[in-house]
């Protein structure tokens, strides 16, 4: 079918040749920048007074009237926050014109090169100027707030939320919807997911220092990738043809974590310069050593007394203590290779280094309280038996992302071509990590009470009465079990090309162009897992061997085992240790998998922009193709292990049609309109072909049968840019989701893929869901207040998403319930108030998100919600000297901690908390 719309863009493109050019005489072009001549203004929106013709500037300020007849003409420019500027050009009867401009008459003008100003400015400007619906934050905007990584940073936009991991930002969330419906990008490059088992990408793996502003796009036209309902992340590293001046900046920073009670550094520095004026490098490093630690319990199993007394039968106490670095760097090339082409190449590697040990202790009761009262239940081991396990994990985990990216535009009168190259490595490893050592007591008639006290909902502990000797000598538990990760090797790569070509037509009202292209996408994604499992030990080993402490703060959880006691005492007596040959089989064949994703991409867009008006509007077809491949694992009732290759190939294509409409009436005034077709394919290790089947016929099986995502999607939105350096903008969008995809467990017996079983979990695709919701956003900088209060800054916004679906109740299709979308949040908003005078430089930074479903039960009230989340994090700065400045930054200032529930018997039921407390950070930075 794709024959077709290549049919298509020929004749678009024969078309464009045959019609002849209106009077050409020559091209008004030239760069925009600040009053200093220092930082290029993007998005500065340049207007032909006399005709009505706009032009955008690009990244590096340059910008492009084509066709233009001879005459002479007033180019307006405007810019956030800045006085429109005028300059009169003369085109002669043949020939080009070059007209640099600048806006500002200094740094202490309306538009400043640094800070909480420049950075809204820039937003504004970006935001008003883009297609379709877009939030934008720039490099000044990350360094303002007290971010440790790209994810943290994106939160403080319009819509955006994270979801955290260990008390840091990890995975972003756009209009409270699931991350998986994401898609990310670095200059232009897909980013591969390191994890094996997710399609969206953790940021927190990237250094904000590397980057030079990060674009949330939320509606698509025909010539961006269609894999996103959410939103395309698409991040830019630093270009040396982003400034007109030479840039360098050392940052210099210790971090403070009153938990871990631990200093620890972080550095970096970037530059941008130019060689020639047709030659430029930008790039830099940076690094960054965290240590910290949690406070965890968990539970699960939740279960109630005949007289309805609800009770956990199994709860762990976990004591993390983490340490996490982080390497990075980018280089940019970029060369003006004539005057009609400009050519770059760009780089990053980002690399992350995660040290956790987990001390943790596991009661499992294996039969009802002998006694409850009240929020309060007693255990005896005279009616049951109580395990009691005390466990050390020693985990390191390395998290690599590289992309290279080449490419090039081309523009000669009324022509454009853009041409690109990449290939993009995302990695995660681990090999040797004991995860974990574990050791075991069972209590049955030895005369041990436990009692778990509920009164704290987020937080219950407990208490040993009775035979407690025997409960808290580290002799009683003896070792029980050791799985050592030999290798686990995660791999997720991508190679990519693309070229397009557009046609411009210039009449006295407007632009009409013509545009196509085409884009391939290869990508390989394979997960490889080598797990040992010892379970019997030739000789005595028991706790009290490799005896360590806590840092655990609920409660007293010791004895527990030391950091690296059980690693240095497996391999110490690595000969004595028995290796159970089918779990550690098992272990391994289940998890392997590797899946091809092949995409081929073309389309087709017209785009009128004049000075009222701009329409884009075209489709894209994607057709993909996948080579899936896994094993099937059958387990008998004599342990005998069968494992047996499975292979699947499939190919789909899709018609995504759009249409984007940006209407401004009268200045300052900005209505949007977009409805387009979209789709996010499933993860690929949800398709692997993973079957397993132990001798109960319990099932898990990957699903290569799931269809893609598919979503029709449509935005309104209108945008009031007034005062200096102010918006109000509010929108509405609505989704319509077929097919999205959840996890299922189907307890009646069934068959699949020709397999008998009696309980299976898998992925199934859901019916349908829809998505509705409302973003509003408030910016201004207060200069017009008298002094003091003319410093100060808002940036205030909200989102309300409600995202609804309906699933199989325990497979049966004729029984749907309904649920809220995975990982989605109703409301979400963030609030910033900031102060810039002089040399001060004031933030507070508030955010919201709501709860969501982060996992689905076999019934409602099984289902795992992540409770509501609220963050406090402040910053101070201060200029001691031109281009230097010092900082402090406290993080998480309020201990919001993490808590995951069911909705079970009534109430909220733990399945898990964390706490972290707060981090501290504080440095200088200093730009030459």
């Amino acid at each position: 079918m794709n024959h077709l719309l290549r049919g298509a863009s020929r004749a678009a493109i024969m078309l464009a040749l045959a019609t002849p050019a209106a009077a050409f005489a020559g091209t008004i072009a030239g760069t925009v920048s600040d009053g200093t001549g220092t930082r290029a203004l993007q998005s500065t929106q340049l207007r032909i007074v006399e005709t009505g013709r706009i032009a955008e500037a690009g990244r590096d300020g340059s910008y492009r009237f084509p066709d233009v007849a001879p005459g002479t003409y007033t180019i307006e420019a405007r810019y956030v926050g800045a006085d429109p500027v005028r300059t009169t050009v003369i085109v002669p009867a043949s020939g080009d014109v070059d007209a640099d401009i600048r806006i500002g008459s200094n740094i202490d003008a309306s538009i400043i090169v640094v800070g909480q100003v420049a950075n809204q400015a820039s937003t504004l400007s970006r935001q008003r100027a883009a297609d379709g619906v877009e939030s934008v934050l720039t490099r000044d905007a990350i360094g303002q707030f007290p971010d440790q990584n790209v994810a943290e940073s994106i939160r403080r936009l319009p819509g955006v939320n994270i979801l955290n991991d260990q008390g840091e930002g990890r995975f972003v969330s756009v209009r409270g919807l699931d991350p998986e419906l994401n898609a990310a990008s670095i200059n232009g490059t897909r980013i591969p997911a390191p994890e094996s088992d997710v399609r969206s990408v953790a940021l927190d793996v990237i250094p904000s220092e590397l980057i030079e502003s990060i674009e949330i796009k939320k509606s698509l036209t025909p010539d961006m990738d269609a894999d996103t309902i959410g939103a395309s992340i698409e991040i830019n590293t630093t270009s040396a043809f982003d400034r007109k001046k030479d840039l360098y900046t050392v940052k210099l920073e210790g971090s403070y974590n009153d938990y871990a009670d631990a200093l620890t550094p972080k550095g970096s520095f970037d530059f941008s310069t130019r060689i020639t004026d047709r030659f430029g490098i930008a790039g830099g490093v940076s690094y960054y050593k965290r240590k910290f630690q949690t406070d965890n319990i968990e539970a699960a199993d939740w279960n109630q007394t005949d007289d309805g007394t609800a009770y956990a039968e199994e709860v762990q106490y976990r004591d993390y203590d983490v340490q996490r670095k982080r390497l990075g760097g980018s280089l940019s090339l970029d060369w003006l290779a004539t005057d009609t082409t400009k050519l770059y190449a760009r780089g990053i590697y980002s690399q992350f280094d995660d040290q956790e040990y987990r001390g943790d202790v596991t009661l499992i009761m294996s039969e009802p309280p002998a006694s409850a009262s009240g929020d309060t239940v007693q255990f005896s081991d005279e009616d049951g038996r109580i395990e009691v396990r005390r466990r050390m994990k020693d985990r390191f985990e390395r998290q690599r992302i590289k992309s290279l990216t080449l490419g090039g535009v081309t523009e000669t009168g009324p022509w454009k071509a853009t041409y690109a190259g990449s290939w993009s490595e995302s990695s995660e490893r681990e090999n040797g990590s004991i995860d974990p050592t574990r050791f075991r007591a069972r209590f049955d008639g030895d005369g041990v009470d436990v009692n778990f006290d509920y009164s704290n909902p987020m937080k219950p502990t407990f208490t040993v009465s009775g035979n407690t000797a025997d409960f808290f000598d580290p002799e009683s538990y003896g070792f029980n079990e050791l799985e050592r990760t030999t290798l686990s090797n995660s791999k997720d790569r991508e190679y990519m090309i693309k070229g397009d070509i557009s046609r411009a037509f210039a009449s006295d009202g407007g632009t009409f162009t013509v545009q196509t292209g085409m884009k391939a996408r290869w990508r390989k994604k394979s997960y490889d897992l080598q797990a040992d499992v010892y379970d019997d030990y030739d000789g005595d080993y028991t706790l009290a061997d490799v005896l360590g402490g806590q840092t655990y703060r609920i409660q007293d959880i010791l004895p527990l085992p030391s950091h690296t006691g059980p690693t240095d005492f497996f391999y110490d007596n690595i000969a004595n240790f028995e290796r159970n040959e089918l779990d550690s089989t098992l272990n391994s064949a289940t998890s392997d998998y590797s899946v091809k994703e092949d995409i081929l991409a073309t389309y087709l867009l017209g785009r009128w922009d004049s000075e009222t008006l701009r329409v884009i509007g075209g489709v894209r077809m994607e057709q993909t193709r996948n080579d899936i491949r896994a094993f099937l694992t059958e387990t008998d009732s004599d342990e005998n292990v069968t494992i047996t290759p499975n292979r699947f190939i499939r190919n789909y294509t899709n018609w995504l049609p759009s249409l984007t409409v940006r209407y401004e009436p009268v200045r300052n005034l900005v209505f949007r309109a977009g409805g387009y077709k979209s789709l996010v394919r499933p993860k690929l290790s949800n398709l692997a072909p993973r079957f397993d089947i132990n001798e109960d016929r319990e099932a898990t099986f990957g699903n290569p049968n799931l269809k893609p995502y598919q979503a029709w999607n449509a935005d309104l939105s209108a945008e009031w840019y007034f005062g200096t350096n102010a918006a109000l903008t509010a929108g509405f969008f609505w989704k319509s989701v077929k097919d999205f995809v959840v996890e299922q467990r189907i307890t009646d017996p069934g068959t699949i893929m020709g397999v008998d079983y009696e309980e299976l979990t898998t992925y199934i695709n859901g019916d349908k869901a829809k998505i509705k919701g409302l973003e509003l956003s408030y910016s201004q900088v207060f200069s017009f207040l008298p002094a003091p209060f003319d410093g100060l800054l808002l940036n205030a916004n909200y989102t309300y998403t409600d995202a609804k679906g309906t699933v199989p109740t325990d497979g049966d299709i004729s029984d749907p319930r309904k649920i809220p979308l995975m990982s989605s949040s109703k409301n979400t908003f963030n609030l910033v108030l900031g102060y810039e005078k002089g040399p001060v430089s004031l933030r507070a930074a508030g955010t919201y998100r709501d709860k969501y479903l982060d996992e689905l039960g076999s019934e409602a009230d099984q289902d795992r919600y992540v409770d509501n989340h609220f963050q406090l994090d402040l910053s101070a700065k201060y200029r001691v000297a031109p281009g230097v400045r010092v900082f402090a930054e406290w993080i998480n200032a309020t201990n919001e901690p993490y808590f995951a529930y069911q909705n079970y018997a009534g109430s909220k039921r733990i399945l898990q908390y964390e706490e972290y407390n707060w981090t501290a950070k504080f440095g200088v930075t200093a730009s030459f």
